[in-house]
């Protein structure tokens, strides 16, 4: 999965729109990423930036878009009425998919650390990069804001992580705050109620801190103190979520609005599942649900199989098909209509981009590796044999865990179907990615042959693109054998009226790996140097002989079912 990271850095300029751009423009320009919101701020004249992409980009992003607002803003003549001590305030890093919080820390302190040593900004680290626990808050480490900065550089306990003595850079730019947080989900719940006490009330029973005790556990009673005089608190039922009530004339219900600060503690569907439970105790209904932002595709896919599980049904089905049932399994249309390919970081980050072979029709694609071009080929094609064959096998197990009287193996089934989806995507990409590696040869090929050097740097070019596009239809060998199994369990335990497709699975599966082996075999034959070839030849020679094996057990096990 490719690793994929938002940020949002605050910038200290909501105002001069002339600014706000020259920011977004040195953060966009960076190749790889992807800028998805701007949201200035005139009272508080803060400009909030969201951009997202693979770590390395968006780290080079957020060094510009620093480097950029310290050549523009002066920190000197700053007001607004948001809290700041820098030109870019905060900046944090935020994982979406393929990457952990864990794995967020180094790349902030990393980035901190060059915006000090390259660009002179002294910096915090907070959250879960901070170095100290008290400095996990944000608040601590903008103590004081821009004002005190001074002071506090020449103090050891309240100095900078990264930093050194205060001078004309610093009294410019200010301190930065790089940290790394879990995605924050803003959600409001929907109430079939007008009333903003009940859905306070709600609010206080699902959120964190809760609500303040009184005595007899009512709600306009003496309020309880301890021995030292600090109010008593009775917690919430969902950890890390901040939560209040209130009424939205627009569409005249009252809402309980919520931030989700951890969605691996607390996922999107059970905060819904809770808030649910709570307004029904208090005898009211939550009709649906109002996502505020973006949120990570994870969020979506982990409710719609939540939500499938269930019901008992299979979670092997399409993305797009467990998207539709969280979609309407927490009503997220309840106020108007909600396109996931709207709401999504991740459909976000590829429009524009597209695939250019697999978002073709089949008669496309078939048209397409008909016409004179030498790409598409036989890897693309023979990956896309193996893709059909993972299709295959994962639609017996979808309509083994939907036949009648088979309810209790639903789950069994359901296992198989979502094994076979991941083998199916695998071999999507490669479709792609095989024509991508044909391509990369004709530009090695295309490069200057004058002199002495640039025949060496071409010949070199050439020798790597043809290794890599070895490399390519070998994956296409592996990701197709990975089908073989499914369609053997398939053939054995599924539902037998589809053992004919089972079959097929086996044999496309079988023919996306012969093919994909004369790909590798071919472009081994090309490489000057042989030495880097023989490890991918044994590859194959390995996959063939057990695909033969394998092949061979399923066809016979179909033969038995078919029986005619």
């Amino acid at each position: 999965m490719k690793q994929i990271i938002e940020c949002v850095p605050n910038y200290s300029e909501g105002r001069d729109s002339q600014v706000i751009d020259a920011i977004v423009a040195a953060i966009s320009g960076v190749e790889g990423v992807k800028v998805l919101d701007v949201d200035p701020g005139e009272a508080t004249n803060r400009t909030v930036v969201t951009f997202v992409g693979e770590p390395d980009p968006v780290l080079e992003a957020a060094f510009r878009g620093a480097r950029k607002a310290q050549e523009l803003i002066d920190m000197r003549q700053h007001h607004g009425a948001h809290p700041r001590s820098g030109a870019t305030d905060v900046l944090p890093l935020i994982p979406v998919s393929g990457i952990t919080l864990e794995e967020c820390v180094p790349l902030a302190r990393g980035l901190a650390g060059r915006l000090w040593k390259e660009l002179g900004i002294p910096c915090y680290c907070y959250e879960a990069a901070a170095f100290t626990p008290e400095r996990k808050n944000l608040a601590v480490c903008r103590q004081g804001e821009y004002e005190a900065l001074e002071e506090k550089m020449s103090d050891p306990a309240r100095k900078p992580d990264f930093g050194g003595a205060w001078n004309e850079t610093v009294a410019r730019a200010g301190a930065t705050n790089v940290g790394a947080r879990n995605f924050l989900v803003a959600v409001n719940f929907n109430l079939n109620t007008t009333s903003t006490r009940r859905a306070m009330a709600v609010a206080f029973d699902v959120r964190e801190k809760g609500r303040k005790a009184r005595e007899g556990g009512s709600l306009t009673g003496k309020l309880l103190k301890d021995a030292d005089g600090n109010q008593l608190w009775i917690p919430g039922t969902l950890k890390g979520c901040k939560a209040i009530g209130w009424y939205i004339d627009e569409y005249g219900i009252a809402q309980v609005s919520m931030n989700i600060t951890d969605i691996d503690a607390v996922p999107l569907h059970v905060a819904f599942e809770e808030v649910s439970r709570a307004a029904a105790s208090r005898g009211l209904r939550v009709t649906g649900a109002e996502i505020v932002g973006l949120v990570p595709k994870r969020v979506l896919l982990d409710a719609g199989r939540f939500y499938l599980e269930k019901q008992q049904r299979s979670v092997g089905i399409s993305e797009e098909e467990i998207l539709k049932i969280a979609v309407k399994s927490m009503s997220l249309d309840d106020l108007k209509p909600f396109n996931p390919r709207e709401k999504v970081i991740e459909y976000l980050m590829d429009e524009g981009k597209g695939e250019r072979l697999i978002s073709l029709t089949a008669k496309g694609f078939a048209a397409e590796t008909a016409s004179e071009s030498a790409a598409p080929g036989g890897g693309s094609v023979s990956a896309y044999m193996g893709a059909l064959g993972a299709a295959l096998a994962t639609m017996v197990a979808n309509l083994s865990a939907h036949k009648r009287g088979w309810d209790d193996r639903w789950k069994e089934f359901s296992d198989v179907a979502e094994k076979g989806q991941a083998v199916m995507a695998e071999l999507l990409a490669l479709v792609d990615e095989d024509t991508a590696a044909f391509n990369r040869i004709m530009d090695a090929l295309s490069l200057p042959k004058g002199t002495a050097e640039e025949k060496a740097v071409r010949a070199e070019a050439i020798e790597a693109a043809t290794l890599y596009a070895a490399s390519v239809p070998l994956r296409t060998m592996e990701a197709a054998f990975k089908a073989l199994p499914l369609a053997l369990e398939m053939a054995v335990k599924g539902n037998p009226a589809s053992a004919s497709d089972a079959g097929v699975a086996a044999l496309a599966a079988g023919a996306a790996i012969r093919g994909a082996a004369l790909n590798v075999r071919i472009n081994c034959a090309g490489l000057s140097d042989k030495a880097p070839a023989q490890p991918l030849l044994d590859c194959v020679r390995e996959i063939l002989a057990q695909t033969e094996e394998l092949e061979k057990s399923i066809l016979e096990q179909v033969d038995k079912n078919i029986d005619v």
